[in-house]
């Protein structure tokens, strides 16, 4: 259960103790790493365009609900700071592919993205690959939408 430390974690790096993180383009050239203007906003990972929502699938929320609590709820709580960052209303604070991305690709987003490196330097634990399938992200990220109503 330990291995959850920043599954959702370091999608909302930015989510605890009420402050919100800058957004990633506002970051300093410098820290940018050679990443594109898509990768500062919406992470490094799979996926590479846009996510559209719509309204919130409730089946996929109730799937997504499970997978948390598998996989992430032993590091991250809704409004608490935890082992890893509160995850409430993260996605008013990232964009779905950003969370996406981190959900699936923690480990080149910690090394490489400066949000990302933000938080970990403000948590001081990193958060591992839990194996999750593009589905199985794309349901915790319908359940964390239905956190923020």
């Amino acid at each position: 259960m330990r291995e959850c430390v920043w599954l959702v974690g370091a999608i909302l790096l930015g989510s605890c103790g009420g402050k919100e993180a800058a957004p990633a383009a506002a970051q300093p050239p410098e820290a940018a790493a050679g990443l594109s203007p898509f990768e500062l906003e919406h992470g490094i990972g799979p996926i590479t365009a846009p996510v559209q929502l719509g309204a919130v699938d409730e089946s996929m929320a109730a799937a997504g609900q499970v997978v948390f609590e598998q996989k992430c709820s032993a590091c991250h709580k809704m409004e608490e700071k935890y082992v890893g960052p509160a995850l409430g209303e993260v996605t008013e604070r990232r964009s779905a592919a950003f969370i996406l991305n981190i959900i699936l690709n923690p480990q080149e987003m910690i090394e490489r993205h400066p949000v990302v490196k933000q938080l970990v330097a403000e948590h001081l634990t990193f958060m591992p690959n839990q194996g999750v399938s593009q589905d199985e992200a794309r349901q915790v990220l319908e359940y964390l939408r239905t956190q923020d109503r």
